[in-house]
């Protein structure tokens, strides 16, 4: 499965899965880089590993709808099957053809670093995720892998894992806490994508067994 990675910082989540990659872990091809930012950290490493790379400024454009097309053309010109955002902080329009339907996947992916819908939403990430989950008091916080549709922070959710908050935590404590576990969850999520064990429903997303069967757990509801 050919993916696109976004990016618009350091990159630390692009360069575990260009590592899972080389180490045949991760049945995807990493076919191109997009970031929102010439100054990315993360250029060099898809620089390093001979990935392709482009660099989409928000400012070059006058609206989301225009910022959007720039994006998704760079995506169909590699003939990408899947976009990971990977700390890409701007609104991109998903098109129809990237799009979730009722019963269709889509074929973009975010991951963030809380319980959805908990603490998501316009303006939620990084350190300003964690900052309000210790100022609201949560005892749990954790990684939510989802679909991306065209509100922040809302589509299908795929995958969620919890991560405990101590009482010492520190945003930046619980941060690190958090992205330990977005380096197990993510590639878990991708590799179920790329073997076709993913199956959606209105907003519920199912995994299927390999070979398409039902999951134990579905079986079980009938």
């Amino acid at each position: 499965m050919k993916i696109a990675v976004l990016i618009s910082g350091a990159g630390r989540t692009l360069k575990n899965l260009i590592d899972l990659v080389a180490a045949d872990q991760l049945p995807v091809e990493i076919a191109l880089v997009i970031s929102s930012s010439a100054n990315a950290g993360g250029l060099k490493h898809a620089e390093d590993a001979g990935i392709p790379t482009s660099v989409v400024n928000r400012s070059d454009y006058e609206s989301d709808d225009a910022f959007g097309p720039a994006v998704f053309s760079r995506c169909r010109a590699k003939e990408i099957e899947l976009v990971v955002m990977a700390g890409f902080v701007k609104f991109v329009p998903v098109p129809e053809d990237f799009a979730c339907g009722p019963d269709r996947p889509g074929r973009v992916v975010n991951i963030h670093p809380s319980l959805l819908p908990a603490f998501g939403g316009r303006g939620m990430y990084g350190r300003r995720v964690h900052q309000a989950v210790l100022d609201h008091g949560a005892k749990i916080t954790g990684v939510t892998v989802h679909f991306v549709d065209n509100e922040y922070d809302h589509g299908p959710i795929i995958w969620q894992q919890p991560v405990p908050v101590f009482d010492d935590d520190t945003a930046e404590s619980l941060a690190d806490r958090v992205f330990q576990a977005e380096l197990e969850c993510y590639p878990a999520v991708l590799k179920m994508i790329a073997n076709r064990r993913v199956a959606l429903s209105g907003r519920r997303v199912r995994v299927v067994k390999r070979g398409g069967g039902r999951s134990k757990a579905d079986a079980a509801k009938g």
